[in-house]
């Protein structure tokens, strides 16, 4: 049962946040992963604050409060935005959930994708961010709006 009253129903992203927050959640996951694989050496890290957390704590721990702390702000302004967009209506939220989809793609996916794949995929930067910004959209468009083939019924 959800809670109807404190910030329980605030904590949690409901309906299609839910979903966008799970997929930007695994581009961050798979970016935490990979790094925490590749990397030997805090030096090895071109994010400079990622690189001092790691300097301070070691790579795992290092790594993780990194993470942590970097990604805070974006669950909470999945949190913010799906709890807002309760009282918008439909027209509304038709235009904006796009624009607020893409922005989320390029800078959250694309660049963590980029960080991932930097580590063992020689391409130009923004071609690898693109490809990230890309994907996200893809799995977003499949699995947040759920587009049906045509002629199926309901």
């Amino acid at each position: 049962m959800r809670p109807r009253f404190g910030w329980g129903r605030f904590l949690v992203p409901r309906g299609r946040w839910f979903k966008r927050t799970c997929l930007l959640f695994a581009f961050i996951l798979f970016d935490y992963s990979i790094t925490a694989t590749f990397c030997k050496t805090p030096l090895m890290e071109g994010n400079l604050f990622a690189r001092r957390w790691m300097e301070l704590y070691g790579i795992p721990l290092g790594l993780t409060i990194f993470v942590l702390l970097m990604n805070l702000p974006v669950y909470l302004t999945l949190c913010l935005d799906s709890a807002l967009s309760r009282n918008l209506s439909l027209g509304i939220l038709s235009k904006v959930e796009p624009m607020v989809d893409v922005v989320f793609a390029w800078f959250i996916a694309g660049v963590h994708f980029n960080g991932a794949t930097s580590w063992f995929w020689y391409m130009p930067q923004g071609l690898r961010q693109l490809v990230g910004c890309g994907a996200y959209l893809t799995a977003t468009l499949a699995w947040t709006y759920g587009f049906r083939a045509p002629g199926r019924q309901g």
